[in-house]
Protein backbone atom coordinates (compact mmCIF):
# COMPACT_ATOMS: atom_id res chain seq x y z
CA UNK A 1 0.00 0.00 0.00
CA UNK A 2 1.14 3.51 -0.69
CA UNK A 3 0.79 6.47 1.09
CA UNK A 4 -1.45 9.17 -0.12
CA UNK A 5 -0.65 13.09 0.47
CA UNK A 6 -3.51 13.58 3.06
CA UNK A 7 -1.56 10.66 4.91
CA UNK A 8 -4.00 8.04 4.33
CA UNK A 9 -3.77 4.62 2.45
CA UNK A 10 -4.34 3.94 -0.76
CA UNK A 11 -5.47 0.34 -2.05
CA UNK A 12 -3.91 -2.41 -3.24
CA UNK A 13 -0.96 -2.40 -5.63
CA UNK A 14 -0.40 -4.94 -8.48
CA UNK A 15 2.41 -5.91 -6.44
CA UNK A 16 0.73 -6.59 -3.86
CA UNK A 17 -2.47 -8.65 -5.40
CA UNK A 18 0.60 -10.78 -7.06
CA UNK A 19 1.98 -11.83 -3.83
CA UNK A 20 -1.06 -13.00 -2.04
CA UNK A 21 -2.43 -14.28 -4.67
CA UNK A 22 0.06 -15.90 -7.16
CA UNK A 23 0.00 -15.87 -11.02
CA UNK A 24 -3.28 -14.28 -12.25
CA UNK A 25 -4.41 -13.40 -15.40
CA UNK A 26 -3.57 -9.32 -16.04
CA UNK A 27 -8.12 -8.87 -16.24
CA UNK A 28 -8.25 -10.35 -12.59
CA UNK A 29 -5.42 -8.34 -11.14
CA UNK A 30 -7.19 -4.89 -12.75
CA UNK A 31 -10.49 -6.26 -11.68
CA UNK A 32 -9.03 -6.55 -8.16
CA UNK A 33 -7.90 -3.47 -8.30
CA UNK A 34 -11.06 -1.97 -9.01
CA UNK A 35 -12.69 -2.98 -6.05
CA UNK A 36 -10.36 -0.35 -4.17
CA UNK A 37 -10.01 -2.94 -1.50
CA UNK A 38 -7.43 -3.21 1.40
CA UNK A 39 -4.89 -5.94 1.93
CA UNK A 40 -7.21 -7.21 4.74
CA UNK A 41 -10.34 -7.62 2.15
CA UNK A 42 -8.29 -9.50 -0.24
CA UNK A 43 -6.72 -12.04 2.33
CA UNK A 44 -9.90 -12.71 3.47
CA UNK A 45 -10.82 -13.90 -0.09
CA UNK A 46 -8.14 -15.92 -0.67
CA UNK A 47 -8.83 -17.71 2.90
CA UNK A 48 -12.58 -18.45 1.82
CA UNK A 49 -11.03 -19.03 -1.57
CA UNK A 50 -8.55 -22.19 -0.19
CA UNK A 51 -11.18 -22.97 2.23
CA UNK A 52 -9.04 -21.73 5.67
CA UNK A 53 -12.38 -20.17 6.62
CA UNK A 54 -12.99 -23.65 7.85
CA UNK A 55 -10.26 -22.73 10.79
CA UNK A 56 -12.33 -19.50 12.27
CA UNK A 57 -15.19 -21.97 13.14
CA UNK A 58 -18.00 -20.99 14.87
CA UNK A 59 -16.42 -17.31 14.29
CA UNK A 60 -16.36 -17.43 10.67
CA UNK A 61 -18.17 -14.36 9.03
CA UNK A 62 -19.64 -14.27 5.42
CA UNK A 63 -17.34 -12.00 2.86
CA UNK A 64 -19.33 -8.97 2.30
CA UNK A 65 -18.24 -6.08 -0.02
CA UNK A 66 -15.07 -5.64 -1.61
CA UNK A 67 -13.82 -9.48 0.00
CA UNK A 68 -16.80 -10.45 -1.45
CA UNK A 69 -16.12 -8.55 -4.87
CA UNK A 70 -12.66 -10.23 -4.98
CA UNK A 71 -13.83 -13.73 -4.24
CA UNK A 72 -15.67 -13.63 -7.29
CA UNK A 73 -13.14 -12.84 -9.39
CA UNK A 74 -11.00 -15.07 -8.03
CA UNK A 75 -13.31 -18.02 -8.54
CA UNK A 76 -14.58 -16.91 -11.92
CA UNK A 77 -13.75 -19.33 -14.62
CA UNK A 78 -11.06 -18.45 -16.77
CA UNK A 79 -11.84 -19.67 -19.41
CA UNK A 80 -15.22 -17.99 -20.16
CA UNK A 81 -14.43 -14.94 -18.29
CA UNK A 82 -11.52 -14.28 -20.44
CA UNK A 83 -13.69 -14.26 -23.44
CA UNK A 84 -15.32 -11.25 -22.37
CA UNK A 85 -12.08 -9.16 -21.11
CA UNK A 86 -9.86 -10.18 -23.86
CA UNK A 87 -12.19 -8.21 -26.72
Amino acid sequence: MAETANGGISGLTSEEVRRICGDLSDWKVSAILETHATIGDLEAAVAWLVGEDDVMGEERRALSGAAARIYDILAADEEFAGEDRTR
